[in-house]
C-alpha cells in the first residue's frame, strides 16, 4: 500500500508514479475536498452515479417548465393567451384601473338609456294598480296601452344608441389599458367617433341576420293564417310547427351570435369596414367556437345576476309603492326616480363589464390565431424602458401597421420590423433596435458585439419566436 506519496508497488505503466486514491476513497485518506474536515462525506452535486443521469423530480403542479419566467403583465392581462380567470379578472381590471372614464361613460349610457324605460314601467304600473285592487271593475284604456308601449319603444331605441356607442368607446379604452395606460372620456371618444357610423352598420347586420328567422316565421303563419290552414286539424300542425321552430331558432342565433361576436371590437382597434368587421370576426372565431360560446354565454349569466342584485331592491321598493298607494303623480315619479336609479346602478357595471369580456375575447383570438402576444410583448418592453405608454400604441392592433405574414416566428418571416433594421420608430422601439450591436446589452451582442442567430442581427426575429 502507499500513503499517497510514494510509489505503489504493480503500477501500470503509462501512469504516473503518484496517484491519488478515488473520490470518496476512505475516510481515513488524506485526499480530501478543499475546505472539508477529514472524514467528512462528499459534497452532493445533484447527480447521480456515474455514467447515469440524476433521478427526475416532479416539481409542483402547473409551475412553469424549466423556471421559465411568468408572462408580462404591464396592464390589465397578460400578455400570452388569455384563460377564462384572465378575461373575467381583465374585464374587473379594466373598470378598477380607469374608474372615472369608464363609469363615468357607463352611467351616462345608463340614465340615458334608463328614464324611458323607467317612464314606461311607472305607466304600466299605474294601469296594473287598480286591476289589483278591483279586478272586477278594471279596465285599462287604449291611451294607457299606447303610452306605455311608445315609451317601451323608445327605450329600447335609446338604450340600443347608446350600448353601441359606449361599447366602441370602452374597447378604445381597453386597446389602451392592455399596456397599463389610461385614457380620458374626452379622448376615448375623439379617437371614436369615427368608428360610430361603422359600429352601427356592424350591430344592424347581426340583429338583421338574427332576427330573419323569424320574419320567414311570421309570414309563413300569416299565410297559413290567411289560408284557413291554422283552423280546426290545422291547428295542432301549427303547435308542433312552433314546438319544432323554436330549437332550430336557438341553434341558428347561438352559432351566427358566437361567430359574429367580435366584429364590434374589430370594427373599433383596427379600423376595418362593416362588411369587413364580420368577415374578420367569422375568421378569427375559427377552431375556436365552443369555447367562445361559452365564455359569451357565461358573460351573460353573470351580467344578469349582477344586475338582478344591484337593482332588485329598487324594483322592490317602485312594487311596494304601486301596490300600496294611490295612482298619484307623486307615486309615479317616485316609481320613475328608482326604476331608473337601480337600472342605472346595475348598467354602470354590467356594460363595460359586457364591453370588456368581447374585447379581451378579441385579444385572445389574435394571440392565439396570430400570435400577437409578441407584438404586444415586444411594444411592452419599450414602453417599460420609457416609462410611460404613448399614443401611438394605439395602432399596434391595427394589422396593417404590424401584419402577421405565413411562418410567423421563422426568420425573416415575423412582422414589419421585427428584427430588420430601421425598427424602432419613435414609440415603437429605440432607434437602431434590430441592428447588430446596436440594440440593448443583450440584445443582439456580447458584450457589445453581434452574435450569430441572436436579437438584433436582420432577420431574427424576436428571441422567444426563433426557431
Amino acid at each position: 500500500m502507499s500513503d499517497g506519496h510514494g510509489s505503489a508497488p504493480g503500477t501500470p505503466p503509462g501512469w504516473a508514479s503518484n496517484q491519488p486514491p478515488p473520490y470518496g476513497g476512505d475516510p481515513g485518506s488524506p485526499w480530501t475536498t478543499p475546505g472539508s474536515a477529514p472524514g467528512a462525506p462528499p459534497p452532493h452535486t445533484g447527480h447521480g452515479p456515474y455514467g447515469q443521469a440524476p433521478p427526475y423530480q416532479q416539481g409542483p403542479y402547473g409551475a412553469p417548465p424549466y423556471g421559465a419566467p411568468p408572462a408580462m403583465r404591464p396592464g390589465i392581462i397578460p400578455l400570452r393567451p388569455l384563460g377564462l380567470g384572465d378575461i373575467l379578472d381583465g374585464a374587473i381590471k379594466l373598470i378598477r384601473s380607469n374608474p372615472r372614464s369608464v363609469l363615468g361613460l357607463s352611467a351616462i349610457a345608463a340614465v340615458v338609456s334608463a328614464v324611458p324605460l323607467a317612464i314606461a314601467q311607472a305607466f304600466a304600473l299605474s294601469s296594473v294598480a287598480p286591476a289589483l285592487d278591483d279586478p272586477a271593475t278594471a279596465e285599462v284604456s287604449g291611451a294607457d296601452l299606447l303610452a306605455s308601449y311608445s315609451s317601451l319603444l323608445l327605450s329600447s331605441v335609446v338604450e340600443f344608441v347608446a350600448v353601441v356607442v359606449l361599447s366602441g368607446v370602452l374597447t378604445r379604452i381597453l386597446g389602451r389599458a392592455v399596456f397599463g395606460g389610461r385614457m380620458t372620456a374626452g379622448e376615448a371618444w375623439r379617437l371614436t367617433r369615427g368608428r360610430v357610423p361603422a359600429l352601427f352598420g356592424v350591430v344592424i347586420i347581426e340583429m338583421m341576420v338574427l332576427l330573419a328567422p323569424l320574419v320567414l316565421i311570421y309570414v309563413l303563419f300569416a299565410a297559413l293564417a290567411a289560408s284557413g290552414a291554422l283552423t280546426g286539424a290545422g291547428a295542432g300542425g301549427a303547435v308542433l310547427l312552433i314546438l319544432a321552430a323554436i330549437p332550430g331558432f336557438l341553434v341558428y342565433v347561438a352559432f351566427f351570435a358566437t361567430k359574429l361576436a367580435l366584429a364590434a371590437p374589430v370594427a373599433v382597434l383596427e379600423r376595418r369596414g362593416v362588411i369587413d368587421s364580420l368577415r374578420r370576426s367569422w375568421h378569427l372565431v375559427k377552431g375556436a367556437f365552443w369555447r367562445t360560446l361559452g365564455i359569451l354565454i357565461l358573460t351573460q349569466i353573470l351580467a344578469g345576476l349582477i344586475a338582478l342584485a344591484l337593482s332588485l331592491p329598487f324594483s322592490m321598493g317602485v312594487s311596494l309603492i304601486s301596490v300600496l298607494s294611490e295612482s298619484s303623480t307623486g307615486s309615479q315619479i317616485v316609481a320613475a326616480v328608482l326604476i331608473a336609479v337601480g337600472g342605472t346602478i346595475s348598467a354602470m357595471i354590467t356594460y363595460p363589464f359586457q364591453a370588456a369580456v368581447s374585447g379581451l375575447l378579441y385579444a385572445d383570438r389574435r394571440m392565439r390565431a396570430e400570435a400577437f402576444d409578441l407584438v404586444l410583448q415586444t411594444a411592452a418592453i419599450e414602453q417599460q424602458r420609457q416609462g410611460w405608454v404613448h399614443a401611438s400604441a394605439d395602432d399596434l392592433w391595427d394589422p396593417s401597421v404590424t401584419p402577421v405574414q405565413p411562418g410567423y416566428g421563422q426568420p425573416g418571416q415575423g412582422p414589419a420590423g421585427y428584427g430588420q433594421p430601421g425598427y424602432g420608430q419613435p414609440g415603437y422601439g429605440p432607434p437602431g433596435y434590430g441592428q447588430p450591436g446596436q440594440g440593448p446589452a443583450g440584445y443582439g451582442q456580447d458584450h457589445g458585439q453581434p452574435g450569430p442567430g441572436e436579437r438584433g442581427q436582420p432577420g431574427q426575429g424576436a428571441p422567444w419566436s426563433q426557431p
